[in-house]
């Protein structure tokens, strides 16, 4: 049986549930169960703290898990990255007073807040810089106002709350992060692992594309496959008109009313767009 831990809350914790949910798993609790038994599929479901994850898989009996990059490098532990999610994304940066950092060299000496102090400690020992990592476990950004830290380390989507706080962002990014598939070394070969990967690999390609079907005149043909090759190939029917041909095509998803405008100046007509649910590719 294959052990999963998955996001009992915050940001990762729906996006998670719903891509399991997609895949196969049984993943509906009557209440709050910390601990789900999907015997179909020969699974359990553990319902974990986003930051106890990579810690339960990295030093524990369960074989994988769903959590966030930043949560599994600040781990560490000896779990490891088995495929990156596509949601949760976030960028983490540094960021202090306007006018007073520009560089990361800026940084030595001085004290950095962070709610990820692992994670900043093996970003500036990598980068040769010695200074003080100040745990926070929230509001990262009143930490230089308050007299704690210097500068911080935290995490960046828009920008406002920093410069609500007089703070600016300098130097390149810490860390892109993203939800990720986690597991051991030890266990990448377990039949369940192989399987889940196959199933989340197959709602993702699902997610990112459509399958596009329309007709079109033999010398039309090539002008739209042209336009969209899709997938692999093109499926390519012959209709009861000799002259026409159906076409189905799988393309993606971001995009496609632009593909359908071309396809239709290209002389393609009853163009229909469906949504996927699963693939196997």
């Amino acid at each position: 049986m294959l052990r999963i831990a998955v996001p009992n809350k915050g940001s990762l914790s729906e996006p998670a549930i719903s891509l399991l949910s997609e895949a196969g798993y049984k993943t509906r609790r009557r209440g709050r169960e910390l601990v789900l038994t999907d015997k179909d599929n020969d699974v359990e479901l553990f319902f974990l703290r986003p930051r106890d994850i990579a810690v339960y898989v990295g030093r524990g009996s369960i074989e994988a898990g769903i959590t966030g990059r930043d949560l599994l490098l600040d781990s560490g532990t000896d779990a490891i990255e088995y495929r990156p999610l596509g949601f949760a994304r976030s960028t983490f940066r540094f960021a202090a007073p306007i006018g007073t950092v520009s560089t990361v060299e800026d940084i030595r000496g001085k004290r950095v807040g962070a709610s990820y102090d692992r994670l900043v400690r093996n970003y500036l020992a990598d980068h040769g810089i010695e200074a003080e990592v100040v745990h926070l476990d929230g509001a990262v950004e009143s930490s230089v106002r308050l007299g704690v830290a210097d500068l911080i380390a935290d995490v960046v989507e828009t920008g406002s709350t920093l410069k609500a706080a007089g703070l600016e962002v300098f130097g390149d990014p810490i860390l892109t992060s993203e939800a990720v598939l986690i597991t051991r070394r030890d266990v990448e070969d377990h039949p369940g692992l192989a399987t889940l990967n196959r199933r989340l690999e197959g709602v993702q390609v699902a997610r990112s594309y459509v399958l596009v079907d329309y007709n079109v005149r033999e010398e039309d043909l090539e002008a739209t496959i042209a336009l969209a090759p899709g997938f692999d190939s093109p499926t390519i029917s012959s209709l009861l008109n000799s002259e026409w041909r159906a076409v189905r095509v799988m393309t993606r998803a971001d995009g496609v009313n632009l593909v359908m405008d071309r396809l239709h100046e290209a002389g393609a007509r009853g163009i229909i767009v469906t949504e996927l649910t699963a693939s196997r590719l």
